[in-house]
């Protein structure tokens, strides 16, 4: 409770004041940009990041805001976990996602490039879409596709430090949506509470789960490898091993899902092109990134999917390689024009 209060009335109420800081001394901030612009490597680097920085706290505050006043139409929240407010705040989040990803791709030249079932490849049918994690523009670059082109609303289940950010905080809590920890602590049934976010999906709707549980790194694949040895799984920490751009998937949420909604087709994703831009600092040496994001999709129908646990534990393993070994052939070359 403490947290979620620190979070409402410390860290909102910050966010929305250091916008409107920006927004009034931003002349300030762009002369300074220019000024240090020409002796900075890179075309523009300082003006890019600043602008992508202004652009997001404007989101920021107009979404806490305008959802401020969402909650006070609603009766003080008595009704905002309604159908109706529901489908205002996928509307809100899809609005976001579009005006970011347009100045992303403007600034940063990003561009977005999708390989495998077309939009209508599930008509009415609910899907679990598992992906790879390699950084939080991932997890805006799935959901953006999921709701631009695939028509569907996201349920999402993300790490719990996520929920700072005052705007994912707010909007995640008014449509179905868990943050979790990856490492719970004793006696947290979290596999209940995704089988409770998978229950009841209908024809538009998309479950997504990272069963990786963080962003991939050198040191999570390593201790994800020695924790599979910890468990007595030594034939899995052997394939974990063999997977050098991916984290062993950790499979307890997955089979949640999978028995909580057993109409929904698995839909599997890779990416690559942002697998190494997990802080500020990483999007600063990336400037300009003139960078390729592709992502691959495969369909899986119900029935090619296992009925026994233990298969369907060998089945994500061999699919995580399968993911694996296409990052391995698709990753983006390193662009020559940046310095």
């Amino acid at each position: 409770m403490l947290t979620w209060a620190v979070r409402r009335f410390v860290v909102a109420p910050a966010v929305v004041g250091l916008t409107v800081l920006v927004w009034f001394s931003l002349p300030l901030w762009l002369v300074a940009a220019a000024a240090l612009s020409p002796v900075v490597p890179g075309r523009w680097r300082v003006l890019r990041l600043l602008w992508i920085v202004v652009v997001y706290l404007t989101i920021e505050t107009l979404m806490l805001l305008v959802m401020w006043g969402a909650w006070f139409a609603s009766g003080f929240g008595r009704t905002i976990r309604r159908p109706y407010w529901e489908g205002i705040h996928y509307d809100l989040v899809q609005g976001v996602m579009w005006v970011f990803f347009r100045e992303a791709k403007r600034v940063l030249r990003l561009t977005i490039e999708t390989d495998g079932p077309s939009p209508d490849a599930h008509p009415g049918v609910p899907i679990l879409v598992c992906s790879r994690h390699a950084g939080p523009g991932d997890s805006f670059t799935l959901i953006h596709a999921l709701m631009h082109w695939y028509g569907r609303e996201p349920r999402v289940v993300l790490k719990d430090t996520l929920a700072w950010d005052p705007m994912i905080d707010v909007v995640l809590n008014r449509i179905p949506a868990r943050f979790i920890t990856p490492n719970p602590a004793e006696g947290q049934d979290l596999q209940s509470q995704i089988a409770a976010l998978a229950s009841g999906l209908d024809g538009n709707d998309a479950f997504v789960i990272f069963p990786e549980g963080g962003n991939f790194t050198e040191k999570r694949r390593d201790r994800a490898i020695a924790r599979l040895r910890r468990l007595g799984m030594e034939r899995m920490a052997t394939r974990a091993e063999s997977m050098i751009h991916v984290l062993a998937p950790r499979p307890g949420g997955f089979l949640a899902a999978l028995d909580a909604a057993p109409d929904a087709d698995v839909v599997l994703v890779a990416h690559t092109g942002l697998d190494h831009l997990l802080t500020v600092g990483d999007v600063w040496r990336e400037l300009p990134m003139d960078k390729q994001i592709v992502m691959r999709w495969w369909q899986v129908p119900r029935a090619e999917i296992p009925e026994d646990r233990d298969e369907r534990i060998d089945w994500l393993f061999a699919w995580w390689e399968r993911i694996d070994a296409w990052i391995q052939q698709n990753r983006p070359e390193e662009t020559s024009g940046r310095s």
